[in-house]
């Protein structure tokens, strides 16, 4: 098949062999598409399931295999086009199938799909094998999803970088010469090239939202527990969650419904005026210093632009301080070197060896150096710290102490507001491996606390000799208050439609 780019909206391309189906009778353009825009082509138009699959394929073909090789996909699930097909015979008696009918999935390769493996992004795990979907997956494919590939992340969910011993270094579409942050870095340069409509990944430092900030994308973490984690392989448990990562709040609402279950709603709640009113407390102890030569000047200001527009929306945007931020950072810290390792023989032995062969004990995966040479360290330090954490008085204190502190803290901040906003990352994405710009102290506020955020794009910025990329900010609400995170963010993007499609992965041919 010869893969040509192409500007505006095109015939979808085929990547595989099937049955024939009947072309729709207007072209349905995948870049930037919506779950609602896709849905009302197969009712009013005639788009199949099957040619958005294909559609989709091709895009990982051309862009991720292809063109700028973006490596945002590890494995793609051989039994999507039968899906789409089972899907089509549904729809052709019954109409859609559910919220997320066809909606293709990119999901982070760390999150379980039954007859896939799930790696890590490790040559260690590449025969991994869970039998059962993370529960999370189970539910997002009873309510009609699709899940097309699993995608590359940063090893072992360990940091920003986003490279993997299993696909090697994910890149940015925006510019592929700067960092996709991570660690859920396939997903998000995946979604934001729309290889997929949506994407999951997980989040236990900032590992959904930084992504998401710097392609653009919208990117919750959720209240912890929120989510069922059973069948996602763990970093730390005291901080994981799964994470929707999607191209409009919509979008996110829908994926998060039904990755909670029965009884939430959260696309109810969305209004196009969905700022007014809203009242918003600013932390400006988490944005950069600025100086008139430095990139935080033109950073800041570009916040600042957003939160005059905001105020011109109706919402109330005024200052809020945070008098304990300093000495809850210099107290408090991660706890992944203390749990990794007994989260993670946890859940190897969650299924026999027998078919898959897959390892089952932290041992055997030192002793087989199949991982990426930097992380050799941090996997024997995490084995020394792993081994009767509840020993370490260290390890103690930040699981006992750290969420009632932080929760205070926030909980006071919050009095009188919906939100409170600062920036996703501490300043425009100049770097390549993560170590620079990517600010922890800005995600620490959500993962330390068990309060959900969202981050959302709000401009495009130029920085001098780049390409257009995309700056986030980050909300973040009252425990199991998603909705509002949804609302506001909704209202916003309806206000100032912010995102914009990187040029390097068009409309296919």
């Amino acid at each position: 098949m010869n893969i040509k780019p192409a500007t505006g909206a095109v015939a979808l391309a085929f990547v595989a062999s099937g049955p024939a189906v009947a072309a729709p009778a207007t072209p349905f353009p995948l870049v930037e598409a919506t779950i609602a825009g896709m849905h009302r082509a197969m009712r009013d138009d005639g788009l199949t399931c099957r040619r958005v699959v294909q559609g989709y394929l091709a895009r990982i073909q051309a862009y991720d295999l292809q063109g700028p090789a973006l490596r945002a996909v590890i494995t793609v699930n051989p039994q999507a086009l039968d899906e789409a097909d089972r899907q089509d015979a549904l729809f052709r008696k019954d109409g859609l199938q559910g919220t997320l009918h066809c909606v293709t999935l990119l999901v982070k390769d760390n999150v379980d799909t039954a007859g896939m493996p799930t790696t890590g992004g490790a040559r260690a795990f590449a025969t991994n094998r869970p039998p059962a979907d993370a529960a999370v997956v189970a539910r997002l494919k009873a309510a009609g999803a699709i899940v097309l590939a699993k995608a590359n992340l940063d090893e072992f969910a360990f940091t920003y970088r986003g490279s993997s011993s299993m696909a090697g270094q994910t890149l940015n579409p925006y510019d592929t010469g700067i960092t996709p942050g991570g660690s859920s870095s396939g997903t998000a340069s995946g979604v934001a090239a729309s290889m997929a409509m949506a994407g999951i990944g997980t989040d236990t430092g900032g590992s959904g939202r930084v992504p998401a900030a710097v392609q653009g994308l919208i990117g919750i973490r959720p209240s912890l527990r929120l989510l069922n984690q059973d069948g996602i392989l763990p970093l730390a448990h005291t901080e994981d969650t799964a994470a929707p990562i999607c191209r409009t709040v919509e979008d996110c609402a829908l994926l998060l419904q039904a990755m909670r279950g029965a009884g939430s709603d959260y696309r109810a709640g969305l209004r196009v005026d969905g700022l007014r009113g809203a009242r918003i407390g600013v932390v400006r102890q988490l944005f950069p210093a600025t100086s008139p030569a430095a990139s935080p000047a033109r950073f800041n200001a570009t916040l600042e632009e957003a939160l005059t527009r905001m105020r011109a929306a109706g919402a109330v945007v005024e200052d809020v301080q945070l008098p304990d931020l300093g000495a809850i950072l210099a107290e408090f810290k991660t706890v992944k070197p203390y749990e990794f390792k007994g989260d993670l023989e946890r859940y190897l032995a969650r299924w026999p060896s027998d078919a898959d062969g897959h390892l089952r004990s932290y041992r055997q995966l030192l002793d087989s150096g199949r991982f990426e040479e930097r992380n050799k360290a941090p996997l024997a330090e995490y084995d020394a710290l792993g081994t009767e954490p509840m020993r370490n008085q260290d390890y103690v204190h930040n699981v006992t102490a750290r969420f009632p502190r932080v929760q205070a803290c926030l909980t006071r901040a919050l009095e009188g507001y919906d939100v409170l906003l600062y920036p996703t990352r501490a300043n425009l994405n100049l770097d390549q491996d993560g170590k620079v710009s990517n600010n922890p102290q800005t995600s620490r506020l959500s993962s330390w606390s068990g309060y959900p955020a969202l981050s959302m794009p709000v401009a495009m910025v130029t920085p001098e000799g780049r390409a257009p990329q995309p700056v986030g900010i980050e909300l973040l609400a009252r425990e199991f208050d998603e909705a509002t995170l949804l609302r506001i963010a909704y209202g916003w993007q309806q206000t100032a439609q912010p995102r914009r499609a990187p040029a390097l992965t068009p409309e296919l041919r």
